[in-house]
This record gives C-alpha cells, sequence and structure tokens, in this order.
C-alpha cells in the first residue's frame, strides 16, 4: 500500500453517514468483529486499530503475504482486478483460493458496504519472523 493509506487519515471517523462502510472480519476462530470503517479505510490498518490480529509483516509494502485474507464471494467482482505484485504475494501464501487477497489492497468504498473478509487458519511470514508491525 501507499503511504496515502495509512496515517491520520486512518483514525477520523466518518464524517457521514455516506461514508460508513460496514465490514465484518471472521477471525481464525470462527469468532466474528463488526466494525464502524469509512470509504477510504484500508481494511489492515482497520483490523489493526481494532486489535484484529492480521500479521502485515511488510507493512503493506508487497513484500509478504500475512495480511491474506478470504473475501465473500459476492465481493470478489467489486474489488479492483490485483496488481502483479499482490498476486505474486499471494502465489506464495498457504491455502490459496480463488477469493485470496491481501488486505492491505482492499480500500474500502461504499460498494463493499456490509464485506466480510476471513482470515486463513494460518499464513507463512517470509518477511521477519515474527514481526508484527504496530498499528499506524
Amino acid at each position: 500500500c501507499s503511504a496515502r493509506w495509512a496515517g491520520e487519515y486512518e483514525y477520523e471517523d466518518p464524517k457521514s453517514e455516506d461514508d460508513v462502510v460496514n465490514i465484518t472480519y471472521i477471525l481464525r476462530d470462527g469468532s466474528s468483529w463488526k466494525i464502524r470503517g469509512k470509504v477510504g479505510d484500508n481494511v489492515m490498518y482497520l483490523a489493526h486499530r481494532h486489535g484484529i490480529e492480521i500479521e502485515g509483516a511488510c507493512e503493506g509494502s508487497l513484500a509478504c503475504s500475512t495480511c491474506h485474507v478470504y473475501v465473500q464471494n459476492e465481493f470478489v467482482d467489486k474489488l479492483p482486478e490485483p496488481k502483479e505484485e499482490e498476486e505474486d504475494m499471494l502465489d506464495m501464501a498457504p491455502l490459496l483460493k480463488p477469493n485470496s487477497r491481501l488486505s492491505c489492497q482492499i480500500i474500502l468504498t461504499k460498494h463493499l458496504n456490509d464485506i466480510t473478509v476471513k482470515l486463513p487458519k494460518v499464513t507463512r511470514n517470509f518477511y521477519v519472523d515474527g514481526h508484527v508491525p504496530e498499528p499506524h
């Protein structure tokens, strides 16, 4: 992700209900968290701010696949096509599925309201074993 998705804007609450994008994260243990995000939020950083354990070892620089998620099937076609760099990283992700994406590359839009993303049972950290970045 480019730096413009991280930073101060990430912490702002929606200015109006028109900016609200609801997202559900399904965790590895099967529990789910419903979060109120906003248009422009990055799915990985939003998870970090709410204490959801998406690793994101490379901090969104497309150098790992530790933020791998499964996107709810009816939302897959509402996302932009993945860039080649994202596809390359996904090729190294364990438990890859057709609806796999890197959460650091998903930016919320109104078309994604009520999206659900599911964390895979495992990820593989090739970047720095055990490195977990601090939330921005």
